[in-house]
Order: C-alpha cells, then sequence, then structure tokens
C-alpha cells in the first residue's frame, strides 16, 4: 500500500471565500444590532417604569442575542430513535419568552405612540420568525434569500 501525501502549503495561500449562510447571518447580526439601538433610542416614559427599562435593556439585548446567535444547523430533525425534534434556529429558550412577551409589554408603555409600539412588535416577530425560517429550511431560507428579506423588513420597521 502506497501512501501519498498531498503537498502542504500556508493556510495563508488560501484565499478565505465567505459561503452564502455565512454572509446572510452576518447580515442578521448588523440587522439586530440596528434594532436593538433603535429601541434604546425610543422615549422612555414619564417616570422609570419596569416596562420602560424591559423594553431598553432586556429587550434589545434579547434581539442582538438573538440575529447574532442565529444557527442554521439547529434544524428541525430525527433524533437517533426516530423522534422528530424541532430545531431552534439557535434561538435559547430565554430569548424566545421575551420576543414572544412584546405584544403584552408594549401595551403597558403608554409613553410610546401607536407607531412605535407596532413597529416594536413587528420587529420582535421578525426576529422570531427568522429563527423559525432556518430552523424548518436553513438551506432556502438562506439560498433563496428569504433571510435576507426578512432583514430589510426589520430595517424597513425601525425607519
Amino acid at each position: 500500500m502506497t501512501i501519498s501525501y498531498l503537498p502542504s502549503g500556508s493556510a495563508d495561500d488560501v484565499p478565505y471565500e465567505p459561503w452564502e449562510g455565512e454572509e446572510a447571518l452576518a447580515a442578521a447580526a448588523a440587522a439586530g444590532r440596528r434594532a436593538a439601538a433603535w429601541i434604546r433610542s425610543l422615549p422612555t416614559g414619564p417616570a422609570p417604569s419596569p416596562v420602560g427599562s424591559w423594553l431598553r435593556e432586556d429587550l434589545s439585548e434579547s434581539i442582538e442575542r438573538a440575529t447574532s446567535c442565529l444557527d442554521p444547523q439547529d434544524c428541525d430533525r430525527m433524533d437517533p430513535g426516530g423522534v422528530m425534534v424541532d430545531g431552534t434556529g439557535g434561538l435559547d429558550e430565554q430569548t424566545r419568552s421575551k420576543l414572544v412577551f412584546v405584544p403584552c409589554a408594549v401595551q403597558d408603555a403608554p409613553w410610546l405612540t401607536p407607531d412605535q409600539q407596532i413597529r416594536i412588535v413587528a420587529v420582535a416577530s421578525l426576529v422570531t420568525g427568522a429563527a423559525r425560517l432556518l430552523a424548518e429550511d436553513p438551506g432556502t431560507a438562506i439560498t433563496t434569500g428569504e433571510l435576507s428579506r426578512m432583514w430589510a423588513l426589520v430595517d424597513h420597521a425601525i425607519s
């Protein structure tokens, strides 16, 4: 038996080319940072309140965390026993529960205009939907541009 080794070269010789999914995930993280910054810039209300601080701190951090942790490998799959396991798209349960709570929380923020409240709900829904989209069909979501369109909607909601 003869073993032939491939010539080894420096890793610097091979140019790095990002794959399409990596670019989509980087765009997600950037959109999340923009959305979080927008939420932090909203008025705080006449007096400090738990909802106001939750929106500015917890929600904005959750949106940033969610968009930076999206993971196409955390998709729906079969476990070794043949049982279907729902993927999360990289979204942990704590972050998901904060995003799902948004429609209830904005009702307790009367200092925000209805437009601002709707935009916050839209951003949270889009981030949650992006994670679900990745969990259900990551390849299609990335290659057909569905994920990119969601970030365009996030940008539209915060502008």
